[in-house]
């Protein structure tokens, strides 16, 4: 059994981590690179790009000015205070009239802060004293001018440059030269950059920028063919799942674990609720087989793809599993399955509820599954939940597109049908490679004209009549205990099919009067009574029955004594037990392993005694159950059986109701008269 859990979660993690048939190539492209091809959209999805909304955040911030204090009214007093001081010293050069004229340059030169070029510093000299006052009277004005605007230190060139236009046109030419020159030496910036308010108001402009929101629709050229790769377009790829894979040991740890959470869960619930199952290397077999098989149409259909993942038929497996494990376990299964698909489908959850959700509709829904309808309709009621998935998802999408809609619409309803198909067709290849009982073979099986049962019919009908009544018997019980009538009928059909083959040694075959045990000795007898369990075993598997049909054969009389040759041994030994060997007069068994053979065993015995016994009342009939279900008990027959206590009282409940109206009294009709003859 350990084996077989290796096994599986081996498998289940090479489907898992291998890249197993790729749908189409993965794109690996690099920003500056030249895109050879037209990259199309696979899904419809809407997300915020990163990249554009940075490079809406940065051409905010790039719109920002820098932020500049208003004009400082003291820079201007103190310059025009200098200002003063120059022009009282130059007046004080032009007032030295031993200098000579280049000795008034030189000292004109001497102010450090004075740009002037010799000429004009000459010519500054030679202004009359009626010229000079009205140049004094020009720069002061015309720095008080400048300087009462703002005056920023990266423009300062612009106001060096705007002085020659505001000097009055009054003034000659020399004189606006000189008065030009001693301003525009005594400018100087009166507002300064502020740093923190110019960064307060960038900040404010980048938060003020709302998320930037990027849409493709299927089908849609995400990269032109020949366009050069930007980061959005690799953004773009990535969203879409287009992006060449980056092989990463997170990726194989969280596959990986989820593999050994999977399996550990799937073995634990098997263990915990279906025992019987787990014990059995078969039924784990087929629950490991089922489950990696499908797994690896998941793999094939669900990454890279758009509509195949709506076709994967997760209900099949959930219908499958049902059949031949039951609901409960097909849906623990399910939901392990649903959950592994989510990881290959990149988290999306729509196809997570979309798997899961059909999945338990179709096996809550199959019932017994004994009708080929059943399957159909379990198929269309998981395909029409499939769709209102699809539904639930879709319509509050703002990206989903009405033909895109009816196409997914479309293809959950197919997955309805497509899940019954492989349903049906997986029901062969499992009756054939794991001797798996279906309904619908138990349907087959269960058809007057099967070979067999015409056998039964046509050298032994007794026989035949007796095994429909224990059916009907056995039957009611095991729907009143909630096992598997149809499986309970058919194998009551069957367990008595080696009388078949020498129906003259059994009572019910015999001419009333005429028993031909009564000319043989009791050890002859006994061996003819209780070969009848091993030609039927040999009989069923001539018929290829199902091993679990096979098992009615050998189970419904377990290890149980033949009484009356028994008896008549011991009587023909002096009463002397110890010259009988009981084991001679015992059926070979095994005793019965399931609730249904069990049922077959109770139900042989009652429907005999009462054939043998005619009860007349409701009462007979209870104390004839009671009798054989506490013989039963009491030589340990079911002691390898889940019958319990209450099941005993329901069944005997049940074979009184059933039984009652087997022997219900007749009325006795009267002859009728023959009329008189005429002339008598």
């Amino acid at each position: 059994m350990g084996a077989i859990g290796v096994g599986f979660a081996g498998g289940a993690a090479a489907i898992m981590l291998g890249p197993i048939l790729p749908a189409s190539p993965p794109v690996a492209l690099t920003v500056g690179q030249a895109v050879p091809q037209d990259i199309l959209a696979p899904i419809s999805i809407t997300y915020v790009s990163q990249v554009l909304t940075e490079q809406a955040r940065e051409s905010a911030i790039a719109a920002v000015s820098e932020i500049y204090d208003p004009p400082d009214t003291r820079v201007a007093r103190a310059q025009v205070a200098r200002i003063q001081q120059v022009l009282n010293y130059l007046t004080s050069v032009r007032a030295d009239s031993f200098a000579t004229t280049e000795q008034h340059v030189a000292d004109v030169a001497a102010v450090t802060d004075l740009t002037m070029p010799r000429q004009l510093a000459a010519t500054l000299v030679g202004f009359s004293d009626a010229q000079w006052p009205a140049v004094q009277s020009a720069v002061v004005a015309v720095v008080e001018q400048v300087m009462s605007r703002q005056v920023r230190a990266d423009r300062f060139d612009d106001a060096r440059r705007s002085v020659p236009a505001l000097v009055s046109v009054q003034l000659s030419e020399d004189q606006a030269a000189v008065v030009t020159a001693i301003a525009q030496s005594y400018l100087a910036p009166n507002s300064f950059f502020n740093e923190a308010a110019t960064q307060a108001a960038r900040t404010a402009a980048r938060d003020a920028v709302a998320p930037v929101s990027q849409s493709f629709v299927e089908g849609q050229v995400v990269v032109s063919r020949g366009r050069v790769v930007t980061a959005a377009d690799l953004e773009a790829l990535e969203a879409l799942g287009l992006r060449k894979p980056q092989i990463a040991w997170q990726d194989f740890a969280s596959r990986g674990l989820a593999v050994a959470i999977g399996t550990g869960v799937l073995g634990l619930y098997l263990y915990r609720y279906h025992p019987a199952y787990a014990a059995s290397p078969r039924h784990v077999l087929v629950l490991a087989m089922l489950f990696l098989i499908f797994l690896f149409g998941a793999k094939l259909m669900v990454p890279d793809h758009v509509v195949l993942p709506f076709l994967f038929p997760a209900a099949g497996l959930a219908m499958l599993m049902t059949v031949t494990l039951g609901p409960h376990l097909a849906i623990g299964a399910c939901a392990v399955l649903a959950a592994w698909i989510g990881l290959m489908s990149a988290g999306r959850l729509d196809i997570v509820a979309y798997s899961f959700v059909g999945a338990t509709v179709a096996a809550l829904s199959l019932g017994r599954a004994e009708r080929i309808y059943s399957f159909l309709w379990a198929g269309l009621l998981a395909g029409v939940s499939s769709a209102g998935v699809i539904l639930i998802f879709r319509l509050p999408d703002p990206t989903t597109d009405p033909v895109g809609l009816v196409t997914l619409l479309i293809a959950g309803l197919a997955n309805g049908i497509a899940s019954a198909s492989v349903t049906l067709a997986g029901f062969v290849v499992l009756g054939n490679l794991f001797d798996i009982t279906t309904g619908l073979q138990l349907i087959e099986l269960a058809r007057p004209n099967h070979p067999l049962l015409q056998f039964i019919l046509r050298q032994a009908p007794g026989t035949y009549q007796h095994s429909l009544q224990v059916a009907n018997l056995a039957e009611q019980a095991a729907e009143r205990l909630g096992a598997n009538p149809m499986l309970t009928r058919v194998g009551a059909l069957y367990h008595d099919a080696g009388k078949a083959l020498n129906p003259q040694y059994f009572v019910e075959n015999q001419v009333e009067g005429e028993n031909i045990h009564d000319r043989l000795d009791p050890q002859t007898s006994v061996k003819m009574i209780i070969q009848h369990v091993a030609d039927g075993t040999t009989m069923a598997r001539r018929h290829r029955l199902p091993k679990r049909l096979a098992a009615f054969v050998t189970e419904h009389h377990g290890t149980l004594r033949a009484s009356y040759q028994y008896q008549r041994a011991l009587k023909e030994a002096g009463g002397d037990a110890s010259k009988v060997d009981e084991a001679a007069f015992r059926y070979p068994g095994p005793r019965p392993q399931s609730v249904e053979t069990a049922l077959l065993m109770l139900a042989d015995g009652c429907e005999a005694k009462a054939r043998s016994d005619h009860p007349r009342t409701v009462e007979d009939i209870d104390r004839i159950a009671k009798k054989v279900i506490d013989d039963r008990v009491a030589q340990g027959q079911l002691d390898e059986c889940p019958l319990t206590l209450r099941d005993l009282q329901i069944v005997r409940e049940s074979f009184v109701a059933t039984l009652k109206g087997m022997f219900h009294g007749r009325l006795q009709y009267p002859e009728e008269e023959k009329p008189a003859q005429a002339g008598s």
